[in-house]
């Protein structure tokens, strides 16, 4: 009796497996490919979207899900060519882009920020503490930064005369470290990355001084989900499989910030790893 009741449950076992195998089989197959755009390298206000890569959310969800770096500006032109799905942007960025070509109805569908990123990052031994103290000072600032597009609006806010400001127009790679060397006396910038660049420059962090804009008068939205209107008009289902997905990371990893450093480290290494060999890693390219 004993061996017969081994025997029935080894096979109910046996079926079990079978029939996982040929669920995950079918899943697998039946999967929707999604193109997603970053609007920068991988940092850490992108481990929502890599935790999710990471944990496989994306695949329980029947989205085989491929991520790209990328600019803001081109994660917007990559949907108006269409050859991506969707992307996580600025909202502002695409406002302007939305108004120079109303042919492409790109909307936004999920916002992350409630507020931008956008800063002026200074020293307080360059003799700033206030944005008024910028009179008299030099800024450098990307004239493609999406910060400095705000500068106007900051300047209004805080009763700055913008014809004291001395503007230098400076390259990305070059921002942060000519405020370090003293060649400016603030730049613009985004005040998470730019204050960290400042800070691992050995510079204490008592004398950084960051002006997140959102405090300072200019009230907007920051990054949010978008997508083609063909790809939402198509897969709808598609578009909120991933917006649960994104938003598993945060809920189960917000308390450990550690990890989310880890999953855009291992992003990262899998992104060289993949550049070196020339085939995409773990659905990162």
């Amino acid at each position: 009796m004993m061996k017969k009741h081994s025997s029935i449950r080894r096979v109910a076992l046996v079926a079990l497996s079978a029939a996982a195998t040929i669920h995950l089989t079918q899943a697998a197959l039946g999967q929707t490919a999604v193109k997603f755009s970053l609007d920068w390298k991988y940092e850490g206000t992108q481990a929502p979207f890599l935790v999710a890569l990471d944990k496989g959310y994306f695949r329980v969800e029947g989205l085989d899900v491929t991520i790209d770096t990328g600019s803001a500006p081109e994660a917007i032109n990559r949907l108006a060519a269409e050859t991506y799905d969707m992307a996580f942007t600025d909202i502002n960025l695409l406002i302007k882009f939305r108004d120079q070509n109303p042919q492409f109805r790109i909307n936004t569908v999920f916002m992350t920020y409630n507020k931008p990123a956008y800063a002026i990052v200074s020293r307080k031994s360059r003799g700033v503490t206030t944005p008024k103290d910028l009179e008299g000072k030099r800024l450098g600032a990307p004239t493609a930064d999406s910060a400095f597009a705000q500068w106007p609006i900051f300047a209004q806010a805080n009763n700055i005369d913008q014809s004291k400001v001395t503007i230098l127009n400076i390259g990305f790679p070059v921002r942060e470290p000519m405020l370090v060397a003293g060649h400016v006396d603030a730049v613009t910038g985004l005040s998470f990355s730019s204050y960290i660049n400042v800070k691992y420059s050995s510079v204490p962090r008592d004398d950084i001084v960051v002006f997140l804009m959102a405090d300072f008068g200019v009230r907007l939205y920051g990054n949010g989900i978008v997508v083609s209107p063909k790809f939402a008009a198509e897969k709808p289902d598609a578009v909120k499989g991933l917006f649960a997905c994104v938003s598993q990371g945060p809920q189960r990893h917000g308390e450990r910030p550690g990890c989310r450093y880890r999953f855009c480290a291992q992003a990262q290494r899998g992104r060289n790893e993949a550049i070196g060999s020339g085939a995409p890693a773990n659905g990162l390219a």
